[in-house]
């Protein structure tokens, strides 16, 4: 059942094309190819379905599509509340048939989109929008044309060097106040001027000023097999997350005392670590190591050795720190890794619960935790009991680019 949507801007999607240029495939026309894993449609639906200022959306299907376009759309998010209407027997036909569906529908403005140009961004809608907003008829997104254009005969031979000074690229969405495109389109059908090949020409020849806006580099129309290829590998790029590890060293000098905090467990011990706060060396090592991710520098420029504020705080606060840290950069924390070095205490009875409190702090799952020990062979500080040193590995998934 179709639903209402708040949005005031109507939106009709062109997807009625066969595609020709594109080749033949068992997927159906071009806006059925899939990309990223979903149809083209699919992704381009999307968009708009996401973005707030939508409001009714219309898609305009070929006839014979009906089973190919709700395949398509069956697990989109609100693909309820589209409208489906049939295309005509062109572009410029099918357009008018989306615009006569959004009739008292209560929109003021209207975007015709391409249904193949799956990676318009909301950045570029809201450009548009605001342009709409400021009483602006016709707004056309397009980029500066950069290539040099030649004029040729019908023998192949170039006749001119074209100036692309003031030559632009012309993209879609294009958008207008809706009253005014709909009767532009209407006298155009009536006096069966049908030579148009975009919207912004009709809204010229109706003498409609079109408003010019920054378009978008990635807002491809996706016209051959190539274009569809491409876009296949650039979703399935941006759907690789991007895993990055980080590492973390810390040592901490051993004195007289009663016991040792290690991952946050605290072991009977004849001696104590000495620091600033408990100085848990292993939880030390594991914050800079998260740190190190996404470049947020180290536990000491978080929490500097200088402020008494620290003094003798639990060391899962800095953790806890650096985890909020990771995943505010949008980072999932995949694994932490502690090695500890040290002649003693005996770390093997307390390994379990080491993990079961890195498991708890990081909120991950105890297969994700792994805590080893070893000793130093009695070489160095470390081996001839003097202090307690650990290295720390964190590996963290960050989304791809979008």
């Amino acid at each position: 059942m179709e639903q209402e949507r708040s949005g005031t801007i109507g939106i009709v999607v062109v997807a009625a094309g066969r595609g020709e240029r594109a080749g033949a495939s068992v997927e159906g026309p071009k806006q059925y190819r899939r990309i990223g894993g979903k149809p083209v449609i699919w992704h381009t639906l999307k968009r708009f379905l996401e973005w707030p200022k939508s409001g009714p959306v219309v898609v305009v299907i070929h006839p014979e599509d009906h089973g190919l376009l709700e395949a398509a759309i069956s697990d989109l998010a609100c693909s309820d509340s589209l409208v489906v209407v049939e295309g005509g027997a062109t572009r410029q036909a099918s357009v008018l048939n989306g615009l006569r569906a959004l009739h008292d529908r209560g929109i003021q403005h209207v975007m015709i989109q391409d249904g193949v140009r799956p990676f318009v961004d909301a950045s570029l809608l809201e450009r548009i929008a605001a342009e709409l907003e400021t009483g602006k008829p016709a707004v056309l997104p397009a980029i500066p044309v950069s290539d040099t254009i030649k004029r040729g005969d019908t023998s192949g031979v170039v006749t001119a060097t074209v100036p692309r000074t003031d030559l632009y690229a012309a993209q879609t969405p294009q958008s207008f106040h809706y009253e005014t495109i709909l009767a532009a389109h209407e006298r155009a059908a009536n006096e069966q001027a049908v030579d148009f090949t975009d919207d912004a020409s009709i809204a010229e020849w109706a003498d409609i000023p079109v408003q010019l806006v920054a378009g978008s580099i990635d807002n491809v129309k996706l016209t051959v097999k190539r274009d569809i290829a491409m876009a296949d590998e650039k979703l399935k790029a941006s759907a690789l997350p991007d895993v990055r590890t980080g590492n973390g060293y810390d040592v901490h000098q051993l004195e007289p005392g009663d016991g040792v905090t290690l991952c946050g467990i605290f072991i009977p011990h004849d001696q104590k670590l000495k620091g600033h706060s408990d100085a848990d060396v292993a939880l030390h090592a594991l914050t800079d190591a998260l740190l190190a991710t996404c470049g947020a520098g180290d536990i000491g420029d978080h929490f500097p050795p200088s402020d008494m504020q620290w003094k003798g705080a639990p060391s899962r606060i800095f953790l806890e720190h650096a985890a909020r840290v990771v995943r505010g950069a949008g980072g999932t924390i995949m694994n932490a890794d502690i090695s500890l070095i040290a002649e003693e205490p005996k770390i093997g009875p307390h390994r379990q619960a080491m993990r079961e409190k890195l498991a708890e702090i990081l909120d991950i799952s105890l297969d994700r935790c792994s805590v080893k020990a070893t000793t130093n062979e009695k070489i160095g500080f470390v081996g001839r009991g003097e202090g307690i040193a650990a290295i720390a590995t964190a590996t963290v998934a960050f989304r791809g680019a979008d």
